[in-house]
């Protein structure tokens, strides 16, 4: 099969083209495992963390990709839950133990033996790839393939931190970085809470532009005072400073959820 592998890590600024097309075998399912033809495969900001260093691969070479859409071609022995070409997604989390109490609580991301998909073990950017089927998600037919794909970590994180807000409907909303998950959360706001309204703050002049086309009231830079104080804002940025500004521009007893953060 053809894959996108990284070998080395390495700095972007001088290097441009870290994965290399590299041909591979197809993988064999193991117990319990399926074997997945992909599709589509999302892009995202992770990546970058993961060939700069900032979340390195414990081993390489690896192939990247977190977000991965495709249909079922084999299954090991005790795999039962999909059919052949039934459609599945693979998202961050690849694998937990299923037994500590993290686990237990639904959190399988602080699980000791936690596995993230295309770091611990390879991704979606190939033709192929094996996940335990406890871990494959089955994908809703409204979705085509491409708009599946960033549901399963843009959408997954951005749903998560819009319930983690305690938005109420008619509530004022704040949006700090205006990335995939911002713009998947603002969409999402506009569905299920149809009389709040959303301020965005991002440096970009081009972003300011998109939030107000997908329907926020207000769109600033990171520093400036939106034109009321906010009950929820949700940070998306991976740096400090749009924290330390989001603060500023939250009601008495507002929330500030952080998504992301290096």
């Amino acid at each position: 099969m053809k894959a996108m592998v990284l070998n080395a890590l390495c700095d972007l600024e001088k290097n441009s083209e870290p994965l290399v097309l590299t041909y591979l075998p197809v993988p064999v399912p193991g117990e319990k495992e399926i074997l997945v033809k992909v599709s589509a495969c999302g892009v995202c900001h992770t990546e970058l963390d993961e060939i700069e260093g900032r979340t390195p691969p414990p081993q390489l070479p690896v192939i990247l990709g977190h977000q991965v859409v495709g249909r079922v071609v084999d299954s090991a022995p005790g795999a039962k839950l999909f059919r052949k070409e039934e459609r599945v997604g693979v998202a961050w989390i690849y694998s937990a133990c299923g037994t500590c109490s993290f686990c237990l609580e639904g959190n399988e991301n602080l699980c000791p033996e936690f596995r993230a998909t295309g770091r611990d073990v390879n991704g979606g950017y190939a033709e192929y790839m094996t996940v335990s089927e406890d871990f494959a998600l089955k994908i809703p037919g409204v979705f085509t393939d491409v708009e599946a794909a960033p549901l399963l970590c843009a959408g997954a994180i951005g749903y998560r931190s819009m319930k983690l807000s305690g938005l109420k409907d008619g509530q004022y909303l704040g949006l700090t970085g205006f990335g995939a998950s911002a713009h998947l959360v603002l969409k999402m706001v506009k569905h299920r809470y149809p009389n709040t309204e959303v301020f965005v703050f991002t440096r970009s002049e081009k972003e300011r532009v998109f939030a107000k086309e997908l329907g926020a009231v207000w769109a600033g830079d990171t520093g400036e005072e939106a034109p009321e104080k906010l009950d929820s804002i949700i940070d998306t940025t991976p740096v400090w400073k749009p924290v330390v500004e989001a603060m500023k521009n939250l009601k008495p007893g507002g929330r500030l959820v952080i998504n992301a953060i290096r």
